[in-house]
């Protein structure tokens, strides 16, 4: 191992060639990342012999969570000191709660809130090197001070001279575009140790995943082109209140945004001082976001958490009062029509409670074998499994939470990495996409429950069937002649009698709603398809 580290230590110095400070700097930051893997590898290993001579398993329990807590501090500091990729890597690490021991997580929940801040001088003169002007040749006014801070860039407000209109201007840290090659190879080197000693925890697709979106979300163009996107997809349904900033510019590390404020989804006494119904803003995110998985032809934002998406009241809108603006268009993804169908078919098989059906989807959509079939269904839906066979839409419970933890710690938490080795890196970023905005769902705090969600979701599931019907009639002649007729109304037939079952559900949900009633209904088993 130290044989390996010393290679990828010399090949990071050499990169930098004759510059001596980069070379010293990246013989730091290599050196930081290698000597603690080293350290903890060998932390690891001596504790696991350990417990093998220990007969008291509260014993052998306790001495792991210690090694856990000793090696999740000393990374902690390494990616506090190198900054950068490594602080997205560690709040990416302190939300995988359901793959990583707890003192891990909690360990690194500080870096959601401890990121960088670059100079205001850097600024300017990035601006300069990447514009050829000078900042405030373009703008009147620009604040010294962000108003938010990422752990790839930061936001500043800003009025342009020429219009004197109002915009918000993201900022790459200007160190990244030196440091972010190294970075993740090092974020390579260090997963793929840990593979090499512990086999059974195979986190490289972790690494590959960040290889792959990095490049991506350190280009602001990229950025641009996927926010306009979004901005013209939801241009055609104006009863969604969704929101994208308009793009005044964009070069590849500054993007110039008109600027929309607005208040944290969590600031529920925003919400509710301002006459702002928790529940339509549930539905709308819901309906948002699965239109953006299952809508023909829409991008997938793949990064929906709490900094990133925003409301404020509205009161001109005619279906609703208020906006959600979505920031950060940088991690957006699209779906394969065919996979898009396949995962449709999968809820729909999920919400009718027929286990079946769901798992020959499931495989489809995954590619796992039959046997990881429960596990790859928890994960996808985020409930124990034994609540996946008979009710989706139950509400969560605190003795369904311990279970699933329950689980993991008795080794469970092995096979599911090695599954989330074996997807497809699309079904990663969807499993992500569905943690974010559940947790977005559940900071809401809402009387429905999830059972409209499920319901908004099976209308979405039940179109995107629908249209793949249609098509496969289409396919075979004119939809005149009397046996593509007949299909085509016994497809429109199924989808209309779902959605009729679907609206008197929930209307029925909206009645016990206004009586007072807190949702505890169950769709198990509710005919929600005709795949």
């Amino acid at each position: 191992m130290l044989a390996s580290a010393g290679g990828a230590l010399g090949a990071s110095v050499l990169a930098f060639g004759d510059d001596v400070k980069a070379t010293y700097e990246a013989s730091e930051r290599s050196l930081r990342v290698a000597s603690t893997l080293f350290i903890c590898v060998n932390d690891y290993r001596t504790t696991l012999n350990q417990r093998e001579t220990i007969a008291d398993p509260e014993e052998s329990e306790r001495l792991l969570k210690a090694c856990h807590q000793r090696c999740a501090d000393r990374t902690l500091k390494v990616l506090e000191k190198n900054g950068g990729i490594f602080i997205k890597l560690g709040q990416h690490l302190s939300a995988m709660n359901y793959l990583l021991p707890t003192e891990w997580t909690t360990t690194f929940i500080p870096l959601q809130d401890k990121c960088p801040v670059s100079s205001f001088e850097s600024i300017e003169d990035m601006f300069r090197r990447d514009t050829g002007e000078e900042l405030w040749d373009y703008f009147s006014e620009f604040s010294p001070r962000p108003i938010g801070a990422a752990s790839l860039a930061q936001v500043h407000l800003a009025t342009i001279k020429e219009t004197d209109q109002k915009v918000a201007v993201k900022v790459q840290h200007p160190g990244l575009q030196q440091w972010a090659p190294l970075d993740m190879k090092l974020t390579k080197f260090t997963f793929s140790t840990v593979k090499r000693f512990f086999p059974e925890y195979d986190l490289e697709w972790l690494s590959d995943e960040i290889e792959s979106s990095l490049p991506l979300e350190l280009d602001f163009q990229c950025e641009a082109q996927n926010a306009l996107r979004t901005k013209e997809h939801f241009s055609r349904i104006p009863e969604l209140p969704l929101l994208v900033p308009d793009v005044i510019w964009a070069k590849k590390r500054i993007l110039v945004m008109a600027c929309e404020s607005g208040h944290r989804l969590d600031d529920l006494e925003y919400i509710d001082s301002n006459g702002i119904d928790r529940d339509e803003v549930s539905a709308t995110l819901a309906r948002i976001f699965n239109e953006m998985i299952f809508g023909d032809g829409a991008p997938l934002h793949c990064d929906p958490h709490g900094g990133n998406i925003a409301i404020r009241k509205n009161s001109s809108r005619r279906h609703h009062n208020f906006d959600i603006i979505l920031y950060d268009h940088g991690l957006y993804r699209d779906i394969p029509q065919d996979l898009r169908r396949s995962y449709a078919k999968m809820w729909l098989a999920i919400i009718d409670g027929d286990m079946e059906r769901t798992k020959k989807y499931v495989v489809e959509v995954s590619g796992i074998d039959e046997d990881k079939f429960p596990l790859f269904a928890s994960a996808i839906t985020g409930r124990d499994f034994s609540i996946v066979e008979s009710s989706i839409a139950k509400p969560r419970e605190a003795s369904e939470q311990k279970t699933m933890s329950t689980a993991l710690q008795e080794g469970l938490i092995v096979d599911l990495v090695q599954m989330l080795g074996q997807v497809p890196r699309i079904i990663l970023l969807i499993l992500k996409t569905n943690d974010l905005t559940r947790s977005l769902d559940e900071s809401l705090q809402t009387t429905l429950g999830p059972a409209r969600q499920f319901l908004i979701l099976a209308r979405y599931c039940m179109r995107t069937v629908f249209h793949e019907q249609l098509e496969e009639i289409r396919q075979r002649g004119s939809l005149f002649w009397p046996q593509n007729a007949l299909w085509l109304f016994t497809a429109w037939l199924g989808f209309v009698r779902v959605e009729l079952k679907l609206e008197a559900f929930e209307l029925w949900l909206s009645v016990k709603r206004m009586l007072g009633y807190r949702n505890t209904i169950e769709l198990g088993g509710m005919p929600a398809s005709t795949a």
